[in-house]
């Protein structure tokens, strides 16, 4: 950005860069990420930026300043680093999500093992239902480099409940109306991946029928929690 923008413009970035900046600690902490793999990207509110995680840098090191911004093609705007090699892919679902505030990448345990598997995460739980309206899907494999994986992303969740998708052969992503809303599911994805895992090893799982997850979804999204939207 040049020594012209506005403050105004120049305090909404800022704000984005320090909340994804605090946001990729959740993803150690909850156990999502090894060494510098991962990335959470952040869309600018009102404008056609976002923030990412800039290439290979420990996750020890990072701060609100390592941070970059990119515009939506996935170009660096501003900032020291290159950014994250998945760019294109966050840049892609930004460009054809205008909902999503937040993207999520991560090679959590579990639920990279159900995208080697390239199977569906079939929801047989409550909260299943409750934060993805029904099975997680499973996008198709695509190489690193381009926007591949972002077009495999938005192809797969266009016209679905779900916010999370299993990339066959890859791992994880995760999209939200925020960045911390992103976090959220991955989160929730690698706890419910886990579960249905282990249920499957002691033996048969049923469904939930359409009905009922139509119905729990429709609770969680609209009544449980505060009205500030929080859950």
């Amino acid at each position: 950005m040049s020594a012209t923008t506005s403050a105004a413009v120049r305090r909404a970035v800022e704000v984005v860069r320090e909340d994804v900046a605090s946001l990729h600690a959740e993803l150690i902490r909850n156990e999502l990420v090894i060494w510098t793999a991962g990335n959470v990207s952040g869309r600018v509110p009102g404008m056609d930026l976002f923030v990412i995680k800039p290439s290979g840098v420990s996750y020890d090191e990072l701060t609100a300043e390592d941070m970059v911004v990119c515009d939506l093609d996935g170009h660096l705007v501003e900032g020291v680093h290159q950014p994250s090699s998945d760019t294109a892919a966050h840049a892609y679902v930004y460009r054809h999500m205008p909902e999503v505030g937040g993207v999520v990448h991560t090679h959590s345990t579990y639920a990279t093992a159900w995208c080697a598997r390239r199977e569906p995460i079939p929801c047989v739980l409550t909260m299943m239902a409750d934060e993805f309206g029904g099975d997680i899907p499973v996008g198709p494999f695509a190489l690193i480099g381009d926007d591949s994986i972002g077009r495999g992303i938005v192809e797969t969740l266009r016209g679905s409940r779900s916010r999370a998708v299993l990339m066959g052969g890859h791992g994880p992503f995760t999209i939200g109306r925020s960045a911390r809303d992103a976090v959220k599911a991955a989160v929730m994805l690698e706890d419910v991946a886990r579960t249905v895992h282990v249920a499957q090893q002691l033996g048969q799982t049923w469904r939930l029928d359409d009905t009922d997850i139509d119905s729990l979804y429709d609770r969680y999204q609209n009544v449980y929690g505060q009205q500030d939207g929080s859950r």
